[in-house]
């Protein structure tokens, strides 16, 4: 989680990635339809619970209240006296900037990708099959390529990595039944799911880095490596207005 690029990922080898990818992606294209055929065939007593499990995936939540709380605390460095309280609110605001960009930027990038790669979705299977490409902006039945959901859970969990290292195994694993649900929904083959996981990743890695370079939540190192700074002003006052509320 600290490296710079996922996967010993750097500008010099980044085409060869770019071919490894590519080549998984084609290998998946022979199990993409009968994963999603058999899929869509399970009993729906087995599918329903995905239902929930891929709300994950959905970005408004989140979205909407990191850009609340962003603006809160804009408005709050403004109004709030210079010490430890005005500390403690910018580094909240920029947490919260950072989950709005990661998130809003990765999402926005599967959003163009999709409309312009324009690949049928599974529910259209019957008609079209599995590899009909479409450029229609506004037909969401071609836009299944890279899914949108595990973009979303993907940038999430590494959000959730990079800040709170300790929880990312669980939201990881959120992050993989997330884009599985997809798949026993109807609405995505493998390889949307392999593509969205893989723009939620650069997108994370990437807005990371931006902010590690003006040194905002993060720090680069000169091994190359990428710290979290901690938020120990944000801390004490947590810790402050708790002790206040118990006495």
């Amino acid at each position: 989680m600290r490296k710079r690029w996922p996967l010993g990922l750097c500008h010099d080898n980044w085409s060869r990635y770019l071919k490894g990818l590519l080549l998984i992606l084609f290998a998946l294209l022979f199990f993409d339809v009968w994963a999603s055929r058999s899929a869509i065939e399970t009993p729906e007593v087995w599918r329903a619970p995905y239902a929930f499990v891929t709300r994950f995936g959905l970005p408004d939540g989140v979205l909407i209240l990191s850009l609340v709380i962003f603006l809160l605390t804009v408005i709050g460095m403004r109004l709030v006296p210079a010490g430890l309280w005005r500390r403690a609110t910018r580094e909240l605001c920029q947490v919260s900037a950072f989950v709005f960009l990661t998130i809003g930027v990765s999402g926005l990038a599967t959003n163009i990708l999709k409309r312009l790669i324009g690949r049928s979705r599974p529910v259209i299977y019957d008609q079209v099959g599995a590899f009909d490409f479409r450029y229609v902006l506004n037909d969401w039945t071609f836009q299944s390529f890279p899914s949108g959901h595990s973009t979303t859970a993907m940038a999430t969990a590494l959000v959730v990595g990079f800040l709170a290292p300790r929880l990312f195994m669980l939201v990881l694993l959120l992050a993989l039944a997330t884009g599985l649900s997809r798949i026993m929904l109807g609405q995505h083959y493998p390889t949307d799911i392999v593509g969205g996981y893989v723009v939620g990743i650069i997108g994370a890695f990437a807005m990371r880095n931006l902010f590690a370079r003006r040194r905002w939540l993060f720090a680069e190192r000169p091994d190359g490596t990428v710290r979290f700074r901690d938020l120990p002003n944000l801390r004490q006052a947590w810790l402050r207005l708790f002790q206040r509320a118990a006495a």
